[in-house]
């Protein structure tokens, strides 16, 4: 064999009692799995290379739910924020914009509208339009190499709305609905797993339900899921989830929310309603599942706070608004007295919006600092031409332990990699969970944990040979530490790496080793299969 782990505490992804065992691999697949129990008759696995696993856990790749590396795979080939927590697989294309599929107007658009998200992009080579050749540049990654951990990509269905019906706040005519539908079919055929939304974002919130029922019909028909950051998770977050639920039991699709939080004061301690209401859904049929991040804080760029109806036409015309005092004067009335759509119709709180990253440098000064106003809000937004991204704490701890106890829940890091200070979810969110909620508060055993950060959702992604260890699956591999396995991140130092994590192994090769970084690049694109 290449390598066996000798004596690991195997937690296998399933959700069943762990077992001691040696695990060995071949080709970048799990070869052996030989217990203790069965190892005084049978003949221990030999390898060109031995581990000792003894005290530690051996556990399938953590694969991220609802990640935003769609550029930061490319340009950081390290990319330690998710390799070094073990992840071994995200989902890109989240919250209904990234770059494909895409013609050169859009492009540009799209990429001025997520700066805050993943950058302005300069320092990338935008050589794909469609979603196939932007998987294939995942391939590729750096120097034909490929990327530091594995990728799999959602259509982006405000990105889809951009090029056929553009920034405008009306109904699809039918052409463009059927060229919305060619898009998420082509897109589906070339590798994506499904389809996102952001339905609280431009534009992909001008679409009706009708619309989106249509383009979901076609989601199922290629076998894929619906991934829909809703239309709020703050007033209506309750009709907004039912209203995800409705839509794809009619289109027979699949249906996985994103980051199901239930966020501002009006939503505290009622977390047990939206899982009244998924159990329901799902003890009659329906096909659903969800991921969170264990934080209460939310992450997002500050012009998405406005109502929608200021992102009409697109970046520029939403700076144009803001220059004119007459317009910026009705944007701050729905912001701060009548509850913006973009702010989850809740009237905004300046005090609980920290500014966490700047586009323009000489705007550094702001990051760290709560917004002490609209004045203050709308000199950024124009200074730094839409480009600020915000912590938003608005969550509530109960809410965040409930959810992510339920029998549909994964682990997604919502991991914004822009910013000085980005939110530590995107470097902590997977050791978090096994420190803090396993070890220290017991909210979950170590196995439903790590069941609900690896099988479930490939089981999402039907991924056959992934998110199991299991012979004959892929050795995409985390060993850790269960005493000493945290986040090392903070709100003070966000970038901080975790501990108690040694080894990571991606496609049976080591990404993390004795907690450093290798220089492999073992990651692909993960595609959609029949």
């Amino acid at each position: 064999m290449d390598l066996v782990f000798r004596d690991a505490e195997v937690v296998d992804g399933t959700g069943g009692p762990s077992y001691r065992a040696d695990v060995a691999i071949e080709g970048g697949r799990i070869a052996a799995i030989v217990q203790e129990a069965a190892a005084a008759g049978c003949r221990r696995p030999t390898a060109r290379r031995s581990v000792d696993a003894e005290g530690l856990v051996l556990a399938p790749g953590f694969i991220d739910m609802h990640a935003h590396s769609d550029l930061a795979l490319l340009r950081d080939p390290e990319h330690l924020a998710k390799a070094a927590q073990g992840v071994t697989l995200e989902v890109l294309g989240q919250d209904g914009l990234s770059y494909a599929p895409a013609d050169d107007r859009t492009l540009a658009e799209v990429r001025r509208a997520i700066t805050g998200w993943n950058g302005s992009g300069d320092d990338i080579d935008f050589d794909w339009r469609t979603v196939g050749e932007y998987l294939d540049r995942l391939d590729r990654g750096h120097d034909g190499r490929g990327i530091a951990v594995n990728a799999a990509y959602l259509v982006p269905q405000g990105t889809v709305r951009m090029l056929a019906v553009g920034w405008d706040d009306r109904p699809a005519t039918g052409a463009e609905l059927d060229r919305m539908r060619r898009l998420v079919a082509e897109g589906l055929e070339q590798g994506a797993v499904g389809m996102s939304s952001g339905l609280t974002y431009t534009p992909g919130m001008y679409a009706p339900d009708a619309e989106l029922t249509e383009l979901c019909r076609v989601v199922a028909e290629y076998g894929g899921y619906y991934c829909p950051h809703h239309r709020s998770y703050g007033a209506g977050a309750l009709r907004a989830y039912e209203e995800m639920v409705r839509l794809t039991r009619d289109a027979g699709c699949a249906l996985h929310l994103a980051h199901a939080t239930m966020n501002f004061g009006v939503n505290e301690g009622r977390a047990p309603e939206l899982l009244a209401l998924l159990d329901a859904a799902m003890d009659a049929g329906a096909d659903i599942s969800l991921d969170t991040y264990p934080y209460t804080p939310g992450c997002t760029t500050l012009v998405a706070l406005l109502p929608s109806w200021a992102g009409e036409g697109g970046p520029e015309a939403v700076l144009a608004r803001l220059r004119d005092d007459a317009t910026a004067e009705r944007i701050r009335h729905d912001l701060e007295v009548v509850g913006s759509d973009g702010c989850h119709g809740v009237p905004v709180d300046w005090e609980t919006i920290e500014i966490s990253g700047v586009s323009e440098p000489g705007l550094a000064e702001h990051v760290g600092r709560r917004v002490d106003g609209w004045p203050t809000a709308r000199r950024l937004l124009l200074a730094d031409r839409l480009g600020s991204t915000i912590l938003q704490h608005v969550g509530h701890e109960e809410n965040v332990r409930t959810i992510m106890r339920h029998r549909a829940h994964t682990g997604g890091s919502d991991g914004i990699l822009q910013g000085t200070k980005p939110h530590p979810r995107a470097y902590g969110t997977f050791p978090r969970y096994l420190g803090r909620y396993v070890r220290e508060l017991g909210v979950l055993s170590l196995e439903e944990c790590v069941a609900h950060l690896t099988g479930r959702p490939a089981a999402r992604l039907r991924l056959p040979d992934r998110g199991l260890v299991r012979e004959g699956y892929v050795a995409d591999l985390v060993l850790f530490d269960p005493e000493t396995v945290g986040a090392g991140s903070t709100y003070a130092e966000p970038r901080t790496l975790p501990t108690g994590i040694p080894h990571v192994l991606v496609d049976g090769r080591f990404v993390m080793e004795d907690g450093r970084r290798t220089d492999v690049l073992a990651g692909r694109s993960v595609r959609r299969t029949e």
